[in-house]
């Protein structure tokens, strides 16, 4: 929708439709059939601290009551799951599960250091909703998106693909009076869990045998089909640019369609992919002489230097060592790319 990472739709993302889906229909449910059961969702920490109203921990923390934070919420969660495409449902939900935990914990930090500095009781005045693990997304969003320039403006400023995510982020900051001790408590809890602080990934995780029982009961019912080729429109604001992300797409295309073509030549004879002799790298075809590029790559050339991280975190993923190497380098290291190439096929 907003960044160019990933096919539109939830193929290969049923947790983020679920978290999308069933949170939305029961806040307008809420707002619109049911307000006088609304208080049985307030995020209400001062009622935990003081009643023991442990379940408010739960029930405050999954509906939003507000529906500018639903709305808001619900389109950075769309825009957020391709990590579930990228580490898979079982990662992806470990992560949210591991930032909803410890965000607790930081909410109650931060709502008593509030009241110790400034004498202001923020603990009953919390927003409601699955808030702070959405804010906590945006730690990775951060770290593993590459930041592709779409258009530049007055100088130095430019929009990227990941600007209008930012623009989401912080009108969901600023919904709020006290929305932005959950925005906190997500960033915190979301670099803790990101990088392996305190080995916390491997307390807070989703077992296995439970991934299972969820894949076997819910994935059939929030699974999507595979979307058909589609083309995107470009958001440039000149012809050139819009020109050169259609290339691109064509390009991207014509990559993936070919690592497929090599994939299925592979399993029936088995080694590894010459990606050279498939196609001519990108920046190759997309040189103006490219007769004088394709003269040129008929002469031997040194392999391609790839990033072992690279490496790394696509083998993270579950993909074979070989593989990543080859989709890499017919990438020209380019993460994403690759990424696409073997979540696609």
């Amino acid at each position: 929708m907003f960044t160019s990472t990933g096919s539109s739709g939830f193929y290969k993302a049923p947790l983020s439709k679920s978290l999308l889906l069933v949170p939305s229909t029961l806040s307008l449910l809420l707002a619109l059939l049911l307000p006088h059961c609304q208080r049985f969702f307030v995020y209400d920490l001062q009622a935990v601290k003081d009643d023991f109203q442990i379940w408010r921990l739960i029930c405050g923390r999954i509906i939003c009551l507000d529906l500018k934070d639903t709305f808001c919420s619900s389109l950075l969660i769309y825009n957020f799951r391709i990590f579930e495409r990228r580490y898979g449902s079982r990662k992806f939900a470990s992560f949210l599960l591991g930032s909803w935990v410890l965000s607790a914990l930081v909410d109650f930090i931060l709502v008593e250091a509030v009241r110790y500095s400034f004498s202001i009781t923020a603990a009953k005045n919390l927003p409601s909703g699955f808030l702070a693990p959405v804010f906590a997304l945006f730690v990775p969003f951060y770290c593993s998106i590459p930041r592709v320039q779409v258009a530049q403006i007055l100088g130095p400023l430019s929009i990227t693909n990941k600007t209008l995510i930012y623009i989401l982020g912080l009108q969901l900051f600023t919904s709020g009076s006290y929305i932005w001790i959950l925005a906190i408590s997500g960033l915190i809890s979301g670099i803790c869990y990101n990088s392996k602080m305190l080995q916390v990934h491997q307390v807070l995780c989703i077992p296995s045998w439970m991934a299972k029982f969820f894949s076997w009961t819910l994935e059939p019912i929030f699974s999507s089909s595979e979307p058909a080729t589609e083309a995107r429109i470009g958001m440039g604001a000149t012809v050139d640019i819009q020109r050169q992300q259609r290339m691109e797409l064509l390009d991207r295309q014509l990559m993936l369609s070919q690592f497929a073509q090599a994939r299925r030549q592979r399993q029936q004879q088995g080694g590894m992919i010459n990606w050279n002799r498939l196609f001519p790298p990108l920046r190759q075809r997309r040189n103006i002489n490219y007769q004088d590029g394709r003269r040129s790559e008929q002469q031997a050339s040194p392999p391609l230097e790839v990033s072992e991280e690279q490496v790394a975190r696509l083998m993270e993923m579950g993909f074979s060592r070989g593989d990543a190497l080859e989709a890499l380098r017919a990438s020209n290291n380019d993460l994403n790319v690759a990424t696409n190439f073997l979540l696609q096929h």
